[in-house]
């Protein structure tokens, strides 16, 4: 058994397809089907179901597959430790961030990034929470900006900033509520609501159960941006985090009602498995976006 075969097998699990996960390996088809068989007799067991049109994993496969995942994160973490010993500051890292944050955060964050890390490479992942956590388990990413809490104890997290957020309204559309407003004035008021699967709905429910706000049931947007543009339109009111609001992304059609005491917010934190072999380089590019000033003038995570 050697490491080769096993990335083999986990890109053949990825791809669920003998030609695709040969293009994505770089070799050809035939040879990765011969070093698969290879890899079944040397443990004695059927990996892959074989099937025209149809590569499917069978459950010792799926097991196998897991394990091979945490032996090669461990391999390559050993090698990226290595490289790191002689320059700390340099090679590539992968950073996932959210859907509702990515476009809003990072045009402040990449151009002081390359900057401040010259010699690092920086490959970006945009998905949704429980994705990037999952390719965080695998290897597949090095860190994670995302909002807290993240459930489980194999993370380090460095929190970031704290982000608030505003009511916004059709800007044609009568208030009908003080400025600056409490929580408790979005009761029996309905909200635009993000769809399932997006974190910032859920922070989104957690205001409307403290507020006594309802979620408006005929639509549900796929983006922060549609959100934005159907509140323009009149369609009803959202919340919106601070970031969203900022130049160049324009608000000219809406009202932005701030909220007075403490506002509902979210804390965005960067995240890194335990076993990371860049945990310093990590902690340097932490404390660089935390430094940076727009995000410095957001309020700081308590």
């Amino acid at each position: 058994m050697n490491l080769r075969d096993l990335r083999y097998l986990v890109a053949l699990a990825d791809h669920q397809h003998f030609g695709k996960a040969a293009a994505a390996s770089f070799v050809s088809q035939p040879t990765l089907s011969t070093q698969i068989k290879k890899l079944e007799d040397e443990l004695g067991v059927t990996l892959v179901e074989r099937a025209p049109g149809n590569v499917m994993l069978t459950p010792i496969g799926k097991d196998v597959v897991s394990r091979a995942r945490t032996v090669l994160t461990e391999v390559d973490g050993m090698v990226a430790l290595a490289k790191r010993s002689r320059d700390p500051e340099s090679g590539k890292i992968h950073l996932g961030v959210f859907p509702t944050l990515g476009p809003y955060l990072l045009p402040h964050v990449i151009p002081v990034l390359h900057e401040r890390f010259p010699r690092i490479d920086w490959y970006l992942v945009e998905e949704k929470t429980d994705v990037l956590l999952q390719k965080l388990r695998e290897g597949k990413l090095d860190a994670a900006l995302l909002a807290l809490p993240i459930e489980g104890d194999q993370w380090d997290i460095d929190p970031l900033f704290r982000e608030e957020f505003v009511l916004a309204v059709p800007k044609d559309k009568p208030l009908n509520l003080k400025h600056p407003l409490g929580l408790e004035d979005l009761n029996d008021r309905t909200l635009l609501l993000l769809d399932e699967g997006h974190c910032l709905r859920d922070q989104a429910l957690a205001v409307c159960r403290l507020s006594g706000a309802r979620e408006q049931q005929d639509f549900r947007a796929t983006s922060l941006e549609t959100l934005r543009q159907m509140v323009g339109t009149g369609l009803g009111d959202t919340l919106l985090p601070a970031l969203a609001t900022l130049p160049p992304h324009n608000t000219d059609d809406l009202q932005l009602v701030p909220f007075e005491g403490e506002p509902p917010f979210r804390e965005i934190a960067l995240v890194r498995r335990h076993s990371s072999a860049m945990a310093s380089t990590l902690e340097a590019i932490a404390a660089t976006i935390r430094d940076i000033p727009v995000l410095k003038s957001l309020r700081a995570p308590q």
